[in-house]
């Protein structure tokens, strides 16, 4: 088992979440990575904050960040590594950055120009806008002044390491989008960037950490353990009902041959059903406790787009796992 994690955890590569948040816990890794993708010099002043939560009420939803760190001009980075397109990317940004923003002030402080500037960065092996651009940076502008800038500190940056537009910039810059989804010596010794070679030195230690390789299998073991007790606990329950429907059927048919049929046919849907009543309720939990529904998707490799219809019944079920299966087995 430890052997096979091993190689799991060689493989990694910084688009990977795991090693991006291990890698990046590292403050001058994080400070190389950073002055990279903005082509700015930044000087962090603490270390990194990796998974940082935030939640500012009970009643909201909690909000989990990869990296977080601060400047000496007092500005937050906040950074998120995103392997798939989730379909909400846009609008979660902007749900991310009013919770930061909420958290930075002080209950009832009134003076807003205390908020801290704040950059928003989320990188991505795909192009979100479809513009073939490796770099997007949003900030306030006037729609009639389009060169009129609302100037409120707060600027949100999507990273796209499949551009096109390679002339608008650095070899640097060029180099590390490759890295990023290729983290290998190769691609580390083919750069002559100072800041790719530090992050990789950071993901050579990693990777030959010890202690990182054993917090790679309880990661590795958690998932694999969850998902295997939901589908085992849902086939249990699955094959109750299946044999249950089965003998209905049969009974219904009749004959031999149609109790046969009836049966194999009721507990392979009832294997599906329980298998699927299962999941519903993991996904509520993890939901629950503030985990982004690419993150289930991730967890338990399912798709994106049935985990995202569990996320909007269980809002509207107030994560009940037994109505969100009624509501979503009706449609």
């Amino acid at each position: 088992m430890m052997e096979n994690v091993v190689t799991k955890l060689e493989r990694l590569n910084l688009v990977d979440r795991f090693l991006f948040d291990e890698t990046m816990e590292d403050k001058d890794a994080y400070q190389a990575a950073v002055s990279i993708l903005l082509e700015n010099e930044t000087e962090l002043i603490n270390k990194p904050e990796t998974e940082k939560e935030l939640r500012v009420s009970p009643q909201l939803r909690q909000i989990r960040l990869d990296v977080v760190s601060m400047d000496r001009e007092k500005r937050i980075y906040y950074t998120e590594m995103q392997k798939r397109d989730t379909g909400n990317l846009k609008k979660r940004s902007r749900y991310y950055q009013a919770q930061l923003d909420v958290s930075l002030l002080e209950p009832g402080n009134k003076d807003f120009d205390l908020l801290n500037d704040s950059c928003l960065i989320l990188i991505a092996p795909f192009d979100l806008f479809g513009y073939g651009l490796y770099r997007y940076t949003f900030e306030g502008t006037c729609r009639e002044c389009p060169d009129l800038k609302i100037e409120d500190g707060a600027v949100r940056v999507f990273i796209n390491t499949k551009g096109k537009n390679a002339q608008a910039f650095s070899q640097e810059f060029l180099d590390f989008m490759g890295y990023i989804t290729a983290s290998t010596d190769g691609m580390a010794d083919k750069t002559n960037s100072a800041k790719i070679k530090r992050i990789h030195d950071r993901v050579k230690k990693i990777r030959r950490s010890e202690k990182m390789g054993v917090k790679y299998m309880q990661f590795w073991e958690e998932k694999a353990y969850a998902r295997e007790e939901g589908l085992a606990e849902g086939r249990e329950e699955g094959l109750k009902q299946g044999i249950k429907e089965g003998r209905k059927e049969g009974r219904k048919e009749g004959r031999k041959e149609g109790r046969k049929e009836g049966h194999r046919e009721g507990v392979k849907e009832g294997l599906e059903a329980g298998e699927r009543r299962k999941l519903i309720q993991l996904a509520c939990r993890m939901l629950q406790k503030g985990n982004a529904p690419e993150v289930i998707a991730d967890d338990f490799e399912e798709n994106i787009d049935y985990i995202r219809k569990i996320y909007e019944a269980a809002e509207e079920c107030a994560y009940d796992s037994d109505k969100v299966y009624a509501k979503l087995a009706s449609e």
